[in-house]
């Protein structure tokens, strides 16, 4: 007897990126031993707590109706994607996408980030102890990506394109990843074809699609113009390309879920 495959949680991903000059986003190798994308490299991100709750007054931008719509979910659901967005940008590389009272850069006080890690402190109450709004104005949606039925743990992630702002820098000082960088999407794909670095069917058919981008604001403005369609990939390799393939696709049913050079030779 087949089992059912299992049911996606939702997670948020941001494609943090910058001006350098030339369009940089920031990857994360997370610790091979994970449970889910073990040594893979990532773009910030984790799934959706069950205190990701929004609290209207912390809010600024758009809300949850309008994410809603444009992640084809429901306003609730759409509103704890952002604020996991949020969240996991903050606790994985400590950009804040928030701001004080007219717009102010944040400011929140030494150690807020490590209890908020250690679930000790809710996002909401980091922000409300601080003065801060969270600032969904900062996000673009980008896509929605939701794991292979063949995985053991599936997640159906909305991702999220943001520019670090102003007087803002990304770390590495995050337990869930080994390292941590800037990259040009290009360079990052061609370390991946000389099988020096693994990614997910996601990540590379994002980096390619940003890699088609000079700077942030044309990222941004592309943002802006896209459909939100659910999607669930694969990959094939094409010779000596690697495509992703799509529901629908020619070969979608033989095609992989992941994306390790090795096991598509």
């Amino acid at each position: 007897m087949t089992a059912e495959p299992a049911v996606p949680r939702p997670a948020a991903t941001v494609l943090l990126v910058r001006d350098a000059p030339g369009l940089q986003v920031f990857l994360q190798r997370r610790v091979a031993g994970m449970a889910f994308a073990g040594g893979m490299t990532v773009f910030p991100g984790g799934g959706v707590d069950p205190h990701d709750v929004v609290d209207a007054a912390l809010w600024s931008g758009p809300g949850p109706e309008w994410w809603g719509e444009r992640f084809s979910a429901d306003p609730v659901s759409a509103g704890r994607l952002v604020l996991a967005a949020v969240r996991e940008t903050y606790e994985e590389c400590g950009v804040l996408l928030a701001a004080g009272p007219g717009g102010a850069a944040p400011v929140v006080p030494e150690g807020a980030r490590a209890e908020l890690v250690a679930r000790r402190r809710t996002l909401s109450e980091v922000l409300a102890a601080a003065g801060l709004v969270l600032r969904a104005d900062l996000l673009a949606p980008w896509a929605r990506w939701i794991t292979p039925e063949e995985s053991p743990r599936r997640y159906d992630t909305a991702f999220f394109v943001a520019a670090v702002p102003p007087g803002q820098e990304a770390d590495a000082h995050t337990t869930e990843a080994v390292e941590a960088a800037w990259w040009s999407p290009a360079e990052a794909l061609d370390r991946w074809r000389a099988g020096e670095m693994e990614l997910m069917a996601p990540t590379f058919r994002t980096l390619q699609e940003i890699a088609e981008h000079p700077d942030t604001a044309s990222v941004l403005a592309a943002a802006a113009a896209r459909e939100i369609v659910p999607v669930i990939p694969r990959v094939r390799r094409e010779g000596d390309e690697v495509v992703v393939v799509l529901p629908g696709d020619e070969g979608f049913e033989v095609a992989a879920g992941h994306l390790r050079p090795g096991d598509l030779s």
